[in-house]
């Protein structure tokens, strides 16, 4: 049998492990979708330690010596599965970047386009400019040209 001291110790460290859970939570740290797994391992460390009774029918019906063999076991289980949840979700984030790395490709060369033909154009629009006053120059001295002949 577990010691009741003992017992109080790992309890009170739960409490403690779910006030920081929740803390990262309403603080926006973590999303609520990946707290979930969080509190599903929290949840089991309280009913071991809250039953551990349960531990060591658990141990006996899996065929563990001792509870901690089969405390060891459990605990190894919860982190396989948060591992294996933290793995979906990074490929998840992993293929976003990719989408988004490729979105701003496109639209930095989309930018690099428009600012070349905006380039052309004002090219264009200047030399026409240029044209014109040139006319109007050639114009006005050969007003000027004719007054004083």
């Amino acid at each position: 049998m577990v010691p009741v001291s003992l017992q109080m110790i790992v309890i009170i460290g739960i409490m403690f492990y779910f006030a920081v859970i929740f803390y990262l939570l309403k603080k926006k740290t973590l999303a609520l979708k990946y707290t979930l797994m969080w509190i599903f391992a929290g949840i089991i460390m309280a009913i071991i330690a809250v039953f551990p009774v349960l531990l060591k029918k658990l141990s006996i019906l899996v065929g563990f010596e001792t509870p901690s063999n089969a405390l060891f076991a459990v605990l190894l289980f919860v982190i396989l599965l948060i591992l294996i949840s933290l793995t979906s979700i990074i490929s998840g984030l992993n293929k976003m970047n990719v989408k988004l790395i490729q979105a701003v490709a496109l639209l930095e060369k989309r930018v690099r386009d428009l600012e070349k033909t905006q380039t052309e154009i004002e090219s264009a629009e200047t030399a026409k400019l240029l044209a014109s006053r040139s006319r109007v120059t050639d114009s006005v001295k050969r007003q000027n040209l004719r007054k004083f002949r």
